[in-house]
This record gives structure tokens, C-alpha cells and sequence, in this order.
């Protein structure tokens, strides 16, 4: 039988700043094992630590962009637990008053998998958030067999643990909170987010109840998911697993699982008796933190959202809806947008830059494993480019040309470039006598381009190409050509 999902997730984020949580050892990734650690993040008897100023601005920052309160106070805790990759048994974190409370997570269309856009469930749907708190990364663990590596470059490392409510309702729904979440902390500044890296890692809570009314399922966590794709096929999994044994009378114990990716399952890593998993203690060694004037101070560096931007491009650019979410989803992207557009008198409309960045430009990008910022093509030069476009001097597939030079020789103006291709503008009076010529030479074609056939006119404008001695820009011969014809 159908059963109602019901999903919140735990995600932790890695914190953009140049030293740990608790000591000035830096932040690093793929450097060689256990090269950046210290007393304090091995965990060495009577090691103190002390506070990272940024990691608890940048927190408060995201508390901000997602439109968090926070408590006046806040405070630090001991979660105690005893695992390799934690040398002190505990980590230092914040269970009672942690620097962010409630707010939300907006969904954005475009986020969803591709396969789930045209049949979006609840549009607009933003998640509720129910804490997001300060923590400590622990240490990487890799397996080998019979042995483990514990590398602890990676221990300390500030972390946030942003906690959602019970809001979702599917794989697809995780997808695109995931995908909005990580846009809205790589454009706030706070986090490159990048599941590769381990920078932003998920727990997903799934229970299966049958109609709203009833309370929530058991409550199974699939643990250190740290891929989009693997958390839609992992959620898909483990529903229809819990929805196969509850029709068969086979009731859930609370368990944490994990995801297997290459077998395409969960697999039980532990069951819980009840659902207090640790011991929290205040942390002796740390003093709270007043909120207010570290709010103040970081206030001003809320930047515009990605809906915010995306709905200001629709009203001032007159772009279309799925145009806009594209040239939002990327600070870079959304800044060299508006740069090609420019403003006032050498304004190029919204609508041909926002096509020709999105048909073109991040085409040949992806093709050539090169992102927005690293665009070999000043913003400048593609604003010059469409300028020509605009002004008739280039039809729009003579401009792709032109740009694919461009994007190789950089140097070159495009001016310069349409000239060495032979898109030269043709002599206004030179066109005109073509044009007749043409008319004159293919009475039959003319005649049944006036009975209707106006197809056969795309034929007229190619006689009068060749004809030419430099290669016009075909929309207006064809326009010339249909004034004539009438």
C-alpha cells in the first residue's frame, strides 16, 4: 500500500575560514595525512581551546541569508561519544542554545532533478528550519581491509550543522533543499560547499506513516550521505524497503543505516534502544557568546538572494522565468550578465544577452571544463560582440561564428574578427541592386513566393549572398527582399 514519506535532513557545511574551530591550525584538503594538527585539535591532555571569531560570524551570516532568529545568548557543549575519529571522546558543540533558530529553506524550481521540474508537487514550498548550530569537524576515517587511516587534517575544522523540520516529502524535494542550500552558502560568502571535498555532507531522517493523522514513523537515519544523486537513490531505497516490510507486518526499530552505493542499498550500521543517542554536558572550557553586535557586524554582507536576484531580472531585464534562475544560480554568472547588458544608452536587451550567454557562452564553457569567472572572453568584448548583432552589422549565427573565434583569440576585437570573416556591412545601394537583380532574374520563384510560398524567399536571400562580394547579414536582405516583393 501507498504510504505517506516524511523526511528531514541534517546537514553538516564545512565553514570558508582560513584556520579551525578552536586553534590556528589551517584548514586544508587533500594535503598529506595528519600534517596540520596540533595538542588542541589531537585532543592532548590539558590542550585549551580557543574561539574562531569568523566561524561564528559566518554562521550567524547564514542564519541571515536564511532568515534565522538568534538567542541572545549562546553557549557551548560536550556531546560525548567514544570513536577514532574523535580523540577527546566528546566534540565541542551546542545543544541548548545554538546561534541560530528556525527560519527556512527555499526550494527553487530549477534545483529540482531535471526529470521531476514539469510535475513539482508543492511550487514554492520553502522547508523550515528548526536550529542551525556551531560545531567541530571530526577526523577522516578510510578503511582498508583489515586496517583504518585516521587522518586529522580535517578535525577542527568549523562546522555547521544546519537542522531542518520534518518538511520533506520525497527524494526529489531533498534534491533541490540541497541544491538551493548550497547556492545560497556559496553566493552568501560562507561555504564553497562542495560535496567532493566533504564540505557539505548530509544525514537523512525517513519515517513511513499511512495517512496524515497518524503519528510519525520510526525514524531510520542513512548517515554521511555526500552526493545529490546517491541521497535520491538512497531515499528511494529505503522507502521502498520500509514499504515492503511494513506490508508485511515487519515493524522499523530505529536504526542508523548506511547507503551502499555500489550495491544500490542501506545496510544497518546500528539500532538504538531510545532516541537519546549522546550525553551532553556544558562545555567548562568556553564562554558564551552574545549575538548582538556580532549580528550588527555581519548585517551588511547579506548579499542579494538567488530568488531575490532572479525575480529583479525578470522586472528590470525582461527575461523569462527559467532564464533568470539560470543567470541567478551563480554570483559570477548573475555579475557578468549585467555587465554584457550595461545600462542607459548602449543597453543591450536582456532577452538577447540572457540566450546568447545561455546557448552560447556556457555551452563552450562546459565543453571546455572552464567556469564563469575563468572566462577567457572579457564581459566587455561579449557586450561588443552582440552590440554589432543589435545594429544589424551581424546576424545572430554570423555572431556565433565570430564568438567562437573570439573565445580562442581573446585579443581580438569582434569588430575586427567579422572582418576577417568578410561580415562587412554591404554598401546599402550595392544591396539594393542585388536585390532587383535577383527579382528580375527568377520571375517564376518571385510569383510563387506572392501566391504564398514564402519559404522559397529564404531561397531569393541566398541568391542575392552569393551574388554579393562580402557576406551581408541575411535578415536584411530578407527584409529588403519582402519590401519589394510587398
Amino acid at each position: 500500500m501507498p504510504y505517506l514519506v516524511t523526511i528531514g535532513l541534517e546537514v553538516h557545511c564545512q565553514i570558508k575560514t582560513q584556520t579551525k574551530m578552536f586553534c590556528a591550525c589551517r584548514t586544508s584538503f587533500a594535503e598529506d595525512p595528519n600534517t596540520n594538527t596540533c595538542p588542541v585539535c589531537l585532543g592532548l591532555p590539558g590542550a585549551l581551546p580557543v574561539l574562531n571569531r569568523e566561524a561564528i560570524e559566518k554562521t550567524l551570516l547564514t542564519g541571515l541569508l536564511l532568515g534565522c532568529g538568534s538567542p541572545e545568548i549562546s553557549k557551548w557543549d560536550r556531546k560525548n561519544y567514544f570513536y577514532p575519529d574523535m580523540p577527546k571522546n566528546y566534540q565541542t558543540t551546542q545543544m541548548e542554545q545554538p546561534l541560530c533558530i528556525g527560519g527556512g529553506v527555499p526550494l527553487y524550481d530549477h534545483c529540482y532533478p531535471t526529470d521531476a521540474r514539469k510535475n513539482i508537487k508543492n511550487p514554492g514550498k520553502v522547508v523550515r528550519l528548526n536550529r542551525i548550530h556551531l560545531e567541530e569537524d571530526v577526523a577522516k576515517s578510510t578503511h582498508l581491509g583489515t586496517t583504518s587511516v585516521i587522518d586529522f587534517n580535517r578535525a577542527g575544522t568549523p562546522l555547521m550543522e544546519i537542522v531542518s523540520e520534518a518538511d520533506l516529502e520525497s527524494g526529489e524535494e531533498v534534491c533541490s533543499y540541497l541544491r538551493s542550500l548550497q547556492m545560497i552558502l556559496v553566493q552568501g560568502g560562507v561555504s564553497d560547499a562542495d560535496m567532493e571535498k566533504g564540505q557539505m555532507r548530509c544525514d537523512v531522517n525517513i519515517s513511513l506513516r499511512e495517512k496524515e493523522s497518524d503519528p510519525l514513523g520510526t525514524k531510520i537515519e542513512l548517515k554521511n550521505l555526500n552526493s545529490v544523486s546517491a541521497i535520491r537513490r538512497a531515499i528511494q531505497f529505503e522507502v521502498e524497503r520500509q514499504s515492503e516490510e511494513l506490508d508485511m507486518g515487519i515493524p522499523q526499530i530505529q536504526s542508523t543505516r548506511r547507503w551502499d552505493d555500489d550495491r544500490g542499498e542501506t545496510t544497518v550500521l546500528r539500532t538504538k534502544e531510545n532516541a537519546d543517542d549522546y550525553r551532553y554536558f556544558p562545555c567548562p572550557d568556553l564562554l558564551p557568546v552574545r549575538t548582538a553586535p556580532l549580528l550588527e557586524k555581519v548585517r551588511p554582507l547579506v548579499p542579494e538572494l538567488p530568488h531575490q536576484k532572479a525575480a529583479r531580472f525578470e522586472s528590470e531585464y525582461g527575461v523569462t522565468a527559467y532564464d533568470a534562475s539560470v543567470l541567478s544560480s551563480d554570483k559570477d554568472l548573475s555579475v557578468f550578465f549585467e555587465t554584457v547588458s550595461g545600462h542607459g544608452a548602449g543597453a543591450i536587451a536582456g532577452k538577447k544577452v540572457a540566450n546568447f550567454i545561455i546557448n552560447n557562452l556556457l555551452g563552450l564553457l562546459n565543453e571546455r571544463g572552464i567556469a564563469i569567472a575563468d572566462c577567457p572572453v572579457p564581459s566587455a568584448k561579449i557586450h561588443d560582440l552582440l552590440a554589432l548583432v543589435e545594429d544589424g552589422t551581424l546576424a545572430s549565427s554570423q555572431a556565433k561564428e565570430v564568438f567562437t573565434v573570439l573565445f580562442d583569440g581573446p585579443d581580438k576585437e569582434p569588430a575586427a574578427i567579422a572582418r576577417e570573416l568578410g561580415f562587412e556591412p554591404t554598401d546599402a545601394g550595392e544591396l539594393d541592386t542585388l536585390c532587383d537583380q535577383v527579382i528580375a532574374a527568377n520571375p517564376e520563384k518571385v510569383a510563387e513566393i506572392k501566391g504564398g510560398n514564402d519559404k522559397l524567399l529564404n531561397w531569393l536571400t541566398g541568391q542575392v549572398m552569393k551574388a554579393s562580394s562580402t557576406k551581408p547579414n541575411p535578415k536584411q536582405v530578407t527584409d529588403l527582399l519582402k519590401a519589394k516583393l510587398g
